[in-house]
């Protein structure tokens, strides 16, 4: 019984290992619109460039996905397995996430939908080669 949880075990570090080191943001309160605008500035670029365009770019989702983009880092230097330096975002996906429904009371006893928007973000690093 043993060996059957241990060969499951290492099945399972092999799919992590082909996937790449990897990090997922869910229920960011931005709406992914925006969100959209500073992943697709940062997707494909190498690890430092991408922090430091995003430690300059104004917009809010910048300092969310720049912690991110340093969890992936952390998660591949726990692996051992990959040159640090050599790491590129090699995906970097924004879905929608749930929405949140509020009501702005207007005139004449009427009321208008107010929707916050949330955002799931996920970031997939690899190595140049």
């Amino acid at each position: 019984m043993a060996t059957k949880e241990r060969n499951k075990a290492a099945a399972r570090r092999e799919i992590r290992k082909a996937r790449g080191p990897h990090a997922s943001l869910k229920w960011l309160r931005v709406s992914p619109r925006k969100a959209r605008l500073v992943v697709d500035m940062v997707r494909g670029k190498d690890v430092e460039e991408a922090l430091n365009l995003l430690t300059f770019s104004p917009k809010a989702v910048s300092e969310p996905l720049g912690k991110l983009i340093r969890s992936a880092v952390a998660n591949a230097d726990v692996a051992g397995d990959y040159d640090l330096d050599k790491l590129y975002l090699k995906t970097a996906v924004v879905d929608e996430g749930p929405t949140w429904r509020r009501w702005l009371p207007r005139a004449m006893g009427r009321a208008t939908r107010i929707r916050k928007r949330t955002s799931h973000i996920s970031v997939e690093l690899a190595e140049r080669q």
